[in-house]
């Protein structure tokens, strides 16, 4: 009789060893997968996060150890460098599966965006999907390639951007997965990167939805939250199991390592005694000498274990800032039709903490560059105070113009690193603190992984001390371990913040307004960190939803106050970001009631209650005056 699933593992892990070179990722570690479970693996980068999903997925194999996949389970893999058949179109890329409704969806697609038939392909192709009843794949296959922003399925697929193929990568996988059986492993390798928030919480939605098993690798803590319920550490080549969300792995992380801590006191306090026996003894040895020797040899590993705490608290001493630091007048500027800036005024203050968002092409990166001097805008100046460094962390990657080891290529942007209370560290302590060991100071560039090679090269722009810190997409291909360096590192940061990232817990922790890059050149200063912001658009879009599903007597219309656009004005205070903030929250709601209130009033109402209704209407008349007034004054 066959066993049920349900009371099986999916997956078995028994001893597993990996090494890369004489470098070990992991050693004999076990584990199980069960259905349902959602898995997501932290660690370092280099510490075979990667290396664990192939061997997992079959894409690569174990120097030793067992790994057993039921037979009735489905792997399937989405990985960071994703492998197309580049002569082929994103079409016949996504669908490439041996499927009778993958074939009729596809063939039904490619006469959709066929332009010379004459009616016979089409035909054929809806006889098909009719047959099949390919239909309800064929509104989640639509709704993957929309969300995921896939149109021009023709496009060839060597002709896309980094970003464009991770999400046609995405697109296969989740497409993929709807054909398979129902038992289904989905495998992910940093998924969220390239999405924009939309797109992400999107993604997060349909895998909850979804009946999967999922392990994945993330670096967006907000994402792993949404999606995840069991956090693995893959720490010195050991596996440390947690249950729950982030912060509750971080609690209990913390608990893990003051109880080690504590073991290793003991340990060390037990070696020195047990030392100085060892060194009293004869060379000959009785059986009960010899039991504790090799128990002293126990005590020595555990005394000489070296637990690795990531708390960062570095004051650097920053280049000084002048009075003026930069600022924005009239700027205009378009690539052929496309309008990128508007007239754009801002002056920036001292200690500035700006988060830059808005959809991919509205032209955040043009922005960066301007502001640099390293593209000029089409009309208006942009004057730059002369003490102004800026530090720029892009997205093209860590500059590399001969192999070198990774301690040589920091000693040739400085030796030493200047501390705010004076003193300096050296840049082998530098490295320390962003989790390049001293054995790793020591590899050749060209050696390191993709995400180690980022975090070099955020560590270069931070040692060359700036005052005016630029990081576009920093989170990416960064490691949770590192991006908590980071923040600490940014959180004690005097100089000014500009960052552009999708990333929104990274944003919440560090920002406390936001440049809205809302497409035509216009741009909306939003007072408050990332989440802020998305809870106010819901806001607005659920007001907009509220009215136009309202049947009324007269035509009304009631719309969230839009923040006014960026002009040069006083930064406004913590206390007054937040009173606009509860303004635009409370505007819409008052207005919602007053038209409620109306309504009833003109039906058949008791004079008693009339009378609660007419004052209850003008005190709400009375407020939104007053609100409206005050929201003029702070927006303004």
């Amino acid at each position: 009789m066959p066993v049920s699933l349900q009371s099986m593992h999916y997956v078995s892990v028994e001893n597993l060893t990996k090494s890369f070179g004489i470098k070990p990722l992991f050693s004999n570690i076990t584990f199980h997968i069960n259905e349902g479970d959602k898995i997501a693996i932290i660690a370092k980068n280099g510490s075979g996060k990667s290396t664990l999903l192939k061997i997992l997925s079959g894409q690569d194999v174990a120097d030793s150890g067992k790994v057993w996949i039921h037979k009735e389970v489905t792997v399937a893999l989405f990985e960071q460098d994703p492998q197309f058949n580049e002569e082929l179109s994103i079409l016949d890329n996504i669908f490439h599966a041996n499927h009778p409704i993958v074939k009729a969806i596809r063939d039904y697609e490619l006469a959709c965006e066929s332009t010379d038939d004459d009616g016979t392909l089409m035909s054929d192709a809806l006889e098909k999907m009719d047959e099949l009843n390919a239909w309800e794949f064929d509104t989640k296959v639509k709704q993957i390639l929309g969300k995921l922003n896939i149109h021009q399925l023709n496009q060839d697929v060597k002709t896309l951007s980094g970003g464009q193929r991770k999400r046609v990568a995405l697109a296969q996988t989740l497409i993929d997965i709807g054909f398979e059986h129902k038992h289904i492993l989905l495998i992910m390798d940093e998924p969220t990167n390239h999405l924009d928030v939309e797109m992400v919480e999107w993604l997060e939605h349909y895998l909850n939805q979804e009946k999967i098993t999922l392990i994945l690798v993330t670096h967006d803590r907000y994402f792993l939250d949404a999606v995840c319920n069991n956090i693995w550490e893959i720490d010195g080549s050991t596996i440390n199991f947690y249950k729950g969300d982030y912060e509750t792995y971080m609690e209990q992380k913390a608990a893990r390592i003051d109880s080690e801590m504590a073991t290793i006191d003991k340990a060390k306090n037990l070696y020195r005694k047990e030392l100085e026996w060892m060194r009293k003894q004869p060379k000959a040895r009785t059986t009960k000498s010899k039991s504790r020797q090799d128990n002293f040899y126990d005590v020595e590993a555990v005394a000489k274990k070296r637990i690795e705490d990531n708390k960062v608290s570095l004051q650097m001493k920053m280049n000084r800032l002048g009075g003026k630091i930069a600022e924005f007048k009239k700027v205009y500027k378009s690539f052929g039709e496309k309008q990128i800036l508007k007239g754009f005024d801002y002056t920036f203050n001292k200690g500035e903490r700006l988060g830059i968002i808005g959809k991919n092409g509205a032209g955040k990166s043009t922005f960066l560059q301007i502001l640099q001097g390293q593209a000029q805008p089409d009309s208006g100046k942009i004057n730059v105070g002369e003490t102004i460094v800026f530090g720029n962390f892009s997205q093209q990657g860590l500059e590399i113009k001969e192999d070198m080891r990774v301690i040589e290529y920091v000693k040739n942007i400085a030796e030493n690193f200047p501390l705010a209370k004076g003193g300096t560290i050296s840049a082998a302590q530098f490295l320390e603190l962003f989790l390049f060991s001293p054995d790793q100071q020591y590899t050749y560039l060209s050696k390191l992984s993709g995400g180690e090679k980022k975090r070099l090269q955020l560590l270069a722009v931070l040692f060359r001390n700036p005052n005016f810190l630029i990081l576009d997409e920093p989170t990416n291909d960064l490691d949770l371990p590192t991006l908590g360096v980071l923040e600490r590192f940014l959180s004690d940061y005097g100089g000014c913040l500009l960052i552009v990232s999708h990333d929104r817990y990274f944003m919440d922790r560090l920002v406390d307004h936001l440049f809205v890059f809302e497409g035509e050149g216009k741009i909306t200063d939003f007072p408050g960190n990332y989440s802020d912001y998305r809870i106010w658009e819901k806001s607005r879009e659920r007001n907009d939803t509220v009215i136009k599903g309202t049947q009324l007597s007269t035509e009304v219309k009631i719309e969230a106050p839009i923040i006014a656009e960026v002009k040069a004005k006083k930064k406004l205070s913590f206390k007054e970001q937040k009173e606009l903030e509860q303004l635009e929250k409370d505007m819409p709601e008052l207005e919602v009631e007053k038209e409620a209130i109306a309504q009833k009033m003109i039906g058949h109402v008791p004079f008693e209650e009339l009378q609660k209704l007419s004052a209850r209407a003008t005190e709400i008349t009375k407020l939104l005056e007053d609100k409206e007034l005050r929201w003029l004054e702070l927006s303004e």
